[in-house]
Formats: structure tokens, sequence, C-alpha cells
């Protein structure tokens, strides 16, 4: 064998072809896609988690404002704490087999509502026992 075929052979064989460059290529950019899909569906479920929390906190103002269960009366009251609009409803509920003339508390159902500018919105229902006399 002659040393010019032998440099030739060597040299065709070094590196890479296009087609594996582009093949390479593609699988690159496909990864970084699905890395980029991933990181975004990330980013959008840590804002939902901040929206949900910073409505959870603000509904956790707003029912520890509450009166005291002596002073809780029946109604609704509204206005804008935090950026959100809230509404509480305060009504009494119909327990079966209660007996409203033997029962010292009613249990009141409070219904809050809240909804930041966004549209995000959270509802929390707890009930309260509230003294018979305060009605």
């Amino acid at each position: 064998m002659s040393r010019r075929s032998s440099s030739r052979r060597i040299a065709g064989t070094a590196g890479f072809t296009l087609i594996e460059a582009l093949v390479a290529l593609a699988i690159i950019a496909a990864v970084l896609g699905t890395i980029g899909t991933v990181i975004a569906s990330t980013v959008k479920g840590t804002r939902a988690i901040d929206q949900r929390l910073a409505l959870a906190g603000t509904a956790e103002t707003l029912l520890a404002e509450l009166p005291a269960r002596g002073l809780l009366k029946v109604g609704r009251q509204s206005g804008e704490l935090a950026g959100s609009r809230w509404r509480i409803d305060v009504a009494p509920m119909k327990v079966p087999g209660g007996d409203p003339a033997t029962d010292r508390f009613v249990p009141m159902a409070v219904n809050l509502r809240l909804q930041r500018a966004d549209g995000a919105s959270l509802q929390v229902t707890t009930v309260k026992l509230v003294p018979r006399s305060v009605q």
C-alpha cells in the first residue's frame, strides 16, 4: 500500500458528515424545546400557587377579623382588601333534628368569596356557633 492511499483513507474517515451534524443539531433542538416547555409549565404552576397563597392569606385575614361569635349578625358585608374584592354572607343554617326552643346555639354559615382583578378567585365556607339570644 502506498503512502498516498493510506493518508487518503485516514482523511476520509476523520470528522462528521454534514448529515450527522444536522441530526445531532435536530436532537439538541428537540431536547431544548422539551426543556423549555417544562420550564414554562413550572413557572405557570408556581405563579398559580403564588396567587392561591395570596388569596388564602387574604381570606385568613378577613375571617380573623370577623366579629366575636356573640356579635356576629346575619347579613352581607363586602369590600376590598389587598387588591381583592370580597363578600361575606352570614346566614343561619337549618339543622335536622335541632330544636329551636331548647338549643342554646344556632349554627351560622359564613361564606366568604374573594376575587382578584386578574380573575383568580377563592371561596371559603365555615360554620360559627352563635348564642341564640344574639340573633
